[in-house]
């Protein structure tokens, strides 16, 4: 087991006062967290986001995308686990009805793309699942886990007036003016092991406890944990929240029994 190091990314958009165990320095506003990607699991990349404002209006290619526009990253979906929220606290995904590319742009141009986005209130416990191609937005008020392939390509479509470089032509190219599917977002319980993603680029569960022969079959290759409430073991090696850790297979970890973790591996 390898505990993964971590970089705590200062943004404006930040928050100064972070969910436990989490603790921003003095003076800093932390907008995420990383885990740098191990060398058995490099396609994916696992971060706290923690936002006192929106982020961007914002979409990300499909690999075949990103290779066609000569990025130097591969494309990128995503999934949240929202994990705390302050009142108000929504998540914008996909549009409330279909719009074409030139309404798009307007829309982006003009500020109204904001309020075209469907904009869901959030608690602890929902979960959206964001494939390339969908139009999004963090709003503020937001603490979640974000399970991504290891990219760094964000087309930027509108940013409320923020001096920062927007991508209309590239981003609008890859958008898909429509709304999320149903399936893609939902509340998971408190307890239980539950399924969170199965795509193409990767398979997420969050365990209570341990989890049963069929599922540690499943994840018997290299992967990823997160522990949310209680321990994590390798021998010695105690694993906590607010740490990830990269695992060559799930069978040599002992799982607190009433404790919830996350399991990521790569599709």
């Amino acid at each position: 087991m390898s505990k993964l190091p971590t970089r705590a990314v200062e943004k404006p958009w930040g928050k100064d006062v972070l969910p436990a165990p989490f603790a921003a320095p003095a003076g800093q506003r932390i907008g995420e967290i990383w885990f740098e990607p191990p060398a058995d699991v490099p396609s994916l990349l696992v971060k706290y986001i923690f936002t006192s404002e929106k982020l961007s209006v914002q979409v990300h290619p499909t690999d075949a995308q990103a290779k066609a526009a000569g990025e130097t990253d591969n494309g990128k979906e995503e999934c949240w686990l929202v994990i705390a929220t302050e009142p108000g606290a929504t998540l914008g995904v996909g549009f409330h009805e279909a719009i074409d590319h030139e309404t798009m742009r307007a829309a982006a141009l003009d500020g109204r793309i904001e309020d075209m986005l469907v904009w869901y209130p959030v608690q602890p416990g929902d979960f959206f699942y964001i494939p390339a191609n969908t139009v999004h937005a963090i709003g503020a008020g937001v603490s979640l886990i974000e399970i991504q392939q290891n990219s760094d390509i964000t087309y930027r479509l509108y940013d409320y007036g923020r001096p920062r470089e927007l991508h209309l032509d590239a981003g609008i190219a890859v958008s898909r003016g429509e709304p999320l599917d149903p399936s893609l977002h939902r509340h998971i319980p408190d307890r239980g092991t539950v399924e969170l993603a199965s795509g193409k680029y990767f398979t997420a569960h969050r365990l209570e406890g341990a989890p049963d022969a069929a599922l540690a079959a499943d994840y018997a290759g290299p992967l990823l944990v997160i522990p949310r409430s209680g321990e994590v073991r390798l021998g010695d090696e105690v694993l906590k929240p607010g740490d990830c850790a990269s695992v060559p297979g799930i069978d040599a970890l002992t799982f607190d029994p009433e404790g919830l973790s996350i399991i990521v591996r790569p599709a």
